[in-house]
């Protein structure tokens, strides 16, 4: 049976990185074919360098619109034979040209419990603190048309303590988004998500 191939797209630090490699790095289902990055100087693509992965910079300036740049990825997806997209950090929306050829083959990790606090960052963070959660935690889900609004994949939520800063709560995030991100990778390269409708199912 053929691997899926993975492609990464990251354009931060892609401090969930080294999680998501360790896990498919002698797992025979699928394998990180490519990192791809809109920044140069990310450190997602320092990350897969390091890992002696293909690690491919594409410079959005270099072209006239965002269709245009997902285009772009699409053409090098494609020269690839890339299966599924993995998003680490990558802070650019997604056009309908990427989204149309990859329907439901591309998967985001969000640090809230969405559809709660959609958004992106720290912003997110404080936005939980500012409101008094007591809990908060992550969400994986498949990337649509709007903005942290896909069908969810899988939850876990962590306690938010009375003393919370924004710089502690991430720190918690991170470390479930490092536990979870595989687990959902491994149940869609293991045939065993289903779709239905804004749900998926997940099959035993």
């Amino acid at each position: 049976m053929n691997k899926i191939k993975i492609a990464v797209l990251g354009s931060t630090k892609g401090t969930d990185f080294p999680a998501v490699f360790n896990a498919l790095k002698d797992y025979n289902k699928a394998e990180i074919s490519v990192v791809i990055s809109d920044k140069i100087d990310s450190g997602i693509l320092e990350k897969a360098k390091e890992k002696k992965l293909e690690a491919l910079f594409i410079d959005p300036n270099n072209f006239n619109s965002r269709e245009e740049f997902d285009a772009k990825i699409l053409e090098e997806l494609n020269k690839r034979k890339i299966n599924l997209i993995v998003l680490i950090g990558y802070m650019k929306l997604i056009t309908e040209k990427l989204l149309n050829a990859f329907e439901n083959k591309i998967i985001n990790v969000h640090p809230s419990l969405l559809p709660s606090f959609p958004g992106m960052n720290l912003s997110v963070h404080k936005e939980v603190l500012n409101h008094g959660c007591k809990t908060s935690g992550v969400t994986i889900f498949f990337v649509d048309k709007g903005k942290d609004s896909g069908p969810i994949i899988l939850q876990k939520s962590i306690e938010v303590s009375e003393n919370e800063s924004v710089e502690s709560l991430k720190e918690k995030i991170q470390k479930i988004e490092q536990e979870i991100y595989p687990k959902a990778i491994k149940l869609y390269c293991e045939n065993k998500l289903k779709i239905e409708g804004r749900k998926v199912k997940i099959m035993e």
